[in-house]
């Protein structure tokens, strides 16, 4: 006979002792075990307990919007430390998530590491192996010559060590061992076996259980439904029933933070490609169409969080749907990568994947060029996407950035140039700014360095910036425009709003007035170096 591993929820937060350390397996709202966290922070509220918890977040867990993740637990006395890849953020229009507002009011430790890194680091617990030797991160805040990956004065633990190996230098972070681990699924069978076929992504739900498990853990599974012992396909089960614990079943569960259920989210239709939105007319408009003509057709494309995640929807209106494959941290790899609150699903993907298997691939540099944001960039070439103090509540921490980066041939970076309330029209092929940002994007030192220019320099990497009046690339002296838009004045519009001085191309070239014009402008994937 199977014993029953079902449990409520209230059941689940009761097993978690004071000072455990627990691992939570999610992406923002996606696979978000939001009934587990939220019965956890309900449990301290009434009676106090559990106490000083340390949590692992290889992705962020909650959200702005709906799902709350981790802010259910960012209550003082029961966090003591967080170590998470990317933190919740919102638009500035609203208050901060409570977990920045712990760490930035210096209430708990809090730790920002690269989100591939933290799923390494629990897959070699697993494996009783001491911790994770890696390039990646090396001169970035993860880096101890800097912060050292920590976010506050609070945190004062050393937890990443710069060693010398084989003739390199190398980073090394310990193993990290959850005493907990917290994950989601789709179906949980009798036995604690689960699938994810309503799921737009796995993440790295095995990886936190096995690490748990191994660990002496246990591993506790929010499920949308309980099924009969043996009526998942073996081939369907992603995590065993041998290493799950306890099952809770919250039916109400979403599939993303907005949205209850879509089966072209978890890859069980295709859905026709004329059901793909177009993008609005407007400056993000043409900086997604500037940055598409740095891509070479056949080519296999990361693809990030912000205007970047637009150049899909580029293709798509131009015809071009299929051109480049698309693969994003979360696990999809093709398809067309989502917006908004979908962000890391996409609909008609070719494979879903691990996330740790993912980072492993971008780690490694196997594929062809990036497409990211950027918040700020300095006159050494470092970016930085993960930390603003002056505005913590759009800050989400470095996610898989330094992941994807670290070993990128090609980087194209977009975002505008200026940001704080600018106004600027684009009619008539030609760009105007009416009324310039009150904030300059390009500094003379970032707050966080999230990508070290030094050793892009140093590697030969290829990075291009792309903003709404000029095109920027990073060469060996440093920044150097490379084009300007039709109706941008080059003095005023670009070298003016600037913070240090910027190289000009003996070749300076006007920006395609074709991107400026709302119709089609017939692109061909023949651009990049």
């Amino acid at each position: 006979m199977t014993r029953s591993k079902l449990i409520t929820a209230q059941a689940a937060a009761a097993l978690i002792p004071d000072g455990a350390t627990v691992a939570v397996n999610s992406s923002s709202g996606l696979n978000c075990p939001d009934a587990l966290l939220r019965a956890i922070g309900e449990r301290f509220a009434a009676s106090g307990a559990p106490r000083n918890l340390t949590t692992i977040h290889p992705i962020a867990a909650g959200d702005m919007y709906g799902v709350k993740g981790i802010d259910h637990i960012a209550q003082p006395g029961l966090l003591k430390r967080v170590i998470g890849g990317s933190y919740p953020s919102g638009p500035s229009s609203l208050e901060s998530p409570r977990i920045w507002q712990m760490i930035d009011n210096d209430e708990i430790e809090a730790y920002n590491l690269p989100s591939g890194l933290i799923f390494h680091q629990l897959r070699e617990a697993a494996a009783r192996r001491p911790g994770v030797l890696t390039q990646v991160g090396l001169d970035t805040f993860v880096d101890p010559r800097r912060q050292g990956g920590r976010m506050n004065r609070r945190t004062v633990e050393e937890i990443v060590q710069v060693v010398q190996f084989d003739g390199q230098e190398w980073l090394y972070l310990r193993s990290l061992h959850p005493d907990v681990a917290l994950i989601r699924a789709t179906s949980a069978d009798e036995r604690g076996n689960l699938s994810f076929e309503q799921e737009g992504a796995f993440l790295g739900a095995y990886d936190v259980a096995l690490a748990a498990h191994n660990s002496g853990g246990i591993v506790i599974a929010q499920v949308k439904r309980l099924v009969a012992a043996d009526s998942i396909p073996a081939q369907s089960v992603r995590v065993p029933g041998i290493l799950v614990d306890a099952i809770v079943v919250a039916p109400e569960q979403r599939q993303t933070t907005q949205t209850d259920y879509d089966p072209a989210i978890s890859g069980e239709i295709r859905i026709p490609a004329e059901s793909f939105e177009g993008v609005e007319w407007g400056l993000e408009k043409v900086i997604a169409r500037r940055a598409s003509q740095e891509l070479r057709e056949g080519e296999a494309v990361n693809l990030g969080f912000g205007i970047s995640a637009l150049v899909p929807r580029i293709l798509h209106e131009e015809g071009l749907d299929g051109a480049v494959t698309w693969v994003i941290e979360q696990g999809a790899v093709g398809g067309m990568p989502l917006l908004g609150f979908q962000f890391g699903c996409a609909a008609n993907a070719q494979a879903i994947i691990p996330s740790p298997d993912q980072f492993s691939y971008f780690q490694g540099g196997g594929f062809d060029r990036s497409f990211l944001s950027f918040m700020e960039i300095d006159r050494e070439g470092n970016v930085n996407v993960s930390r603003l103090r002056s505005r913590p509540h759009v800050t989400a921490g470095v996610g898989g950035f330094i992941d994807i980066t670290a070993h990128a041939k090609r980087i194209v970076l977009s975002g505008t140039f200026t940001t704080g309330g600018s106004r600027i029209d684009v009619r008539d092929g030609k760009l105007r700014i009416e009324k310039e940002g009150k904030v300059h994007k390009f500094v003379n030192e970032v707050e966080h360095v999230t990508f070290s220019g030094r050793r892009a320099r140093a590697t030969g990497q290829k990075v291009v910036v792309v903003t709404e009046r000029c095109v920027l690339r990073l060469e060996r002296e440093g920044w150097c425009v490379t084009e300007i838009a039709p109706g941008v004045d080059l003095e005023r519009d670009v070298l003016a709003q600037c913070d240090f001085p910027l190289r000009v191309a003996d070749g300076l070239r006007e920006m395609e007035a074709r991107l400026f014009r709302p119709e089609l402008m017939g692109l061909r994937l023949s651009g990049g170096d």
